[in-house]
């Protein structure tokens, strides 16, 4: 590895990112921890990281001097494997004698044993930020060599507070009664739909850029990382998932929906396949909390990481994108890396979602001014109470607000744009 390239990528990168415009996204950093960041492609990872910088620079912790950053998807660094990366340090150390900079390390995923290099940074005392655009970073065997040094952060793209913040609104104490509650409706309308990639923010067709990153996303971080001979079948897969977002797919089903295509695949193949999805953080799942294990890993919910992603497959998306927004929302709260407290509950009634931690049982509908869709939402919730010892019991809409009562029961109803501000 040609260090005087490292040196030049060093140099330049210590001039750039201090300068580049940012919005300021809802994450805190303890001051001298050490973080593994993973996400979705293009959720803002990289940015995140350049908002460490910055604010370090602020705050006085940190010089310019002191920032070493390597994206290692720049193609002159052709660094693949864990002995070459000690170059990097070696670099950065001829650059500035005595020295011992903050290590920032950009979709550093591709490189074979990344781990155990960054392990050894930590526990000779460097302070390192590490990002990838894939869950098998966070595998048993590298979460054991990562040990206790390294806290693991989820990026997904931005909340619809941070969508009003790069709008550049900011909310007022009474926004609800005057007229910023009229923008804040409309800007939803927006990220309702194209969701929260910061790059469709300011396009003319969002659409495109949207198609060409779910093409990016198939092809490459999902057929071409694991080596998937049909590429069609994957994104026939995507699309029946996109489909059924508000319903229990079992394994079997989707199996049988490949097949009917005239491939061959089996139903272990077509779980890899799921994998696959979930570890380039285009879907995740939910499980039914009532099922046994076994159930659990067979019959689940699948939603999308982004509104923009999921809409780029449907036609009649409403209702769809309304519950993969809630279902995002309340992964980010309350799923954490094992995604062991958000579900959903079916068992004589159907409940959307239910955080068991919380006591929190929440049904989305996008309008309850049907009846029998009225009767059917809060019928579901009552029952569940009889069984659980629930705190609070929602009904999530597009834009319709009232409470309840049903007997010793009171269900919020909010509109989505309303609750994900107090979510944020």
């Amino acid at each position: 590895m040609d260090k005087d390239t490292i040196k030049s990528i060093v140099l330049k990168n210590q001039e750039r990112i201090p300068q580049i415009p940012l919005v300021r996204r809802d994450v805190r950093f303890e001051p001298s921890g050490s973080y593994v960041l993973v996400g979705l492609r293009r959720a803002g990872k990289s940015y995140m990281l350049y908002q460490h910088i910055q604010q370090r620079i602020a705050d006085g912790l940190s010089s310019r001097e002191d920032i070493l950053y390597i994206n290692f998807e720049d193609d002159r660094l052709g660094i693949t494997k864990m002995n070459q990366l000690d170059s990097i340090i070696q670099s950065y150390e001829e650059l500035y004698q005595g020295r011992r900079p903050v290590v920032y390390l950009d979709e550093i995923q591709n490189v074979e044993g990344w781990e155990k290099f960054v392990r050894r940074l930590a526990d000779t005392g460097y302070q390192v930020m590490v990002t990838g655009s894939n869950a098998k970073m966070l595998s048993r065997e590298i979460a054991t060599t990562l040990g206790g040094r390294f806290i693991v952060r989820n990026v997904y793209p931005f909340s619809f507070a941070e969508y009003l913040r790069y709008k550049g609104i900011q909310l007022g104490q009474h926004w609800q009664l005057d007229g910023q509650r009229t923008q804040v409706r409309a800007l939803f309308t927006d990220y309702f739909q194209y969701g929260g990639f910061a790059e469709t923010f300011d396009r003319i067709d969002k659409q495109e850029w949207l198609n060409w990153l779910c093409q990016k996303i198939v092809l490459g971080d999902i057929v071409a990382r694991n080596d998937i001979r049909s590429g069609g079948m994957i994104r026939l897969l995507t699309r029946k998932l996109a489909e059924s977002v508000m319903q229990p797919m079992t394994l079997m089903r989707l199996t049988n929906i490949l097949k009917s295509t005239g491939e061959r695949v089996s139903r272990n193949t077509v779980s890899d396949y799921l994998g696959y999805m979930n570890e380039a953080f285009m879907t995740f799942r939910l499980t039914n909390y009532t099922d046994s294990f076994s159930e659990r890993v067979t019959n689940c919910k699948h939603y999308f990481c982004d509104n923009g992603l999921l809409n780029n497959y449907l036609i009649d998306p409403l209702s769809r994108l309304l519950e993969n927004l809630v279902a995002i929302t309340l992964m980010k709260r309350f799923g954490g890396q094992e995604e062991d407290n958000l579900y959903y509950y079916n068992k004589s009634v159907e409940v959307d979602f239910y955080v068991p931690g919380e006591g929190l049982a929440i049904q989305v509908s996008y309008s309850l001014r049907d009846f029998s869709t009225r009767q059917r939402e809060t019928e579901a919730l009552v029952k569940m109470s009889r069984a659980f010892r629930l705190q609070r019991m929602m009904i999530i809409t597009m834009d319709e607000e009232e409470i309840i009562n049903a007997g010793r029961a009171e269900i919020e109803v909010i509109p989505v744009w309303k609750w994900l501000l107090g979510m944020s």
